[in-house]
């Protein structure tokens, strides 16, 4: 084990309100013609979308062990244009768009360099153990909030 820290997971980063997610295309990722399985997408964007939170400074885990609740997607349209293959190294940008009181709009993209891959508008509401919705604690809607209004400003 390495002392230095070089033993932790890649994570993501934040430049401005944009959230970057590196991922790498494996063999386990790909189908028969070495094409990325379509709900593979899904997996990037939702590791994205946890990594995002937790550079963030929000404790999912602790909240859920806390009896708050957790996040549950609760609506996704998503759109295929590119192919990402074997071995590509590919970058997630979340971005938060709309923060409600008891969910969050996240529009992520996937890419290869320069190209769009793929396009997902993503709303994750905080749900309890029973599944009903419930409100996201206040400091998270500030951030979330910030983080729109830091985007409509680069815009």
């Amino acid at each position: 084990m390495m002392a230095d820290g070089q033993d932790q997971p890649a994570q993501g980063r934040f430049e401005g309100a944009v959230h970057l997610f590196p991922v790498r295309v494996y063999f386990e990722d790909t189908d028969l013609s070495s094409v990325v399985y379509h709900a593979n997408y899904l997996r990037y964007m939702e590791r994205a979308r946890s990594d995002m939170l937790r550079v963030a400074g929000i404790d999912q885990r602790a909240h859920f062990e806390g009896g708050g609740g957790a996040y549950a997607i609760t609506d996704l349209a998503i759109r295929y244009r590119a192919p990402a293959r074997l071995d590509d190294a590919l970058l997630v940008e979340s971005r938060v768009v709309q923060a409600r009181a008891a969910s969050v709009v996240i529009h992520q993209t996937v890419r290869r360099g320069a190209e769009l891959l793929t396009d997902a508008r993503v709303t994750a509401a905080l749900v309890g153990a029973d599944g009903r919705p419930r409100r996201q604690p206040a400091a998270w809607v500030d951030l979330f909030r910030r983080l729109v209004a830091q985007g409509e400003e680069a815009s």
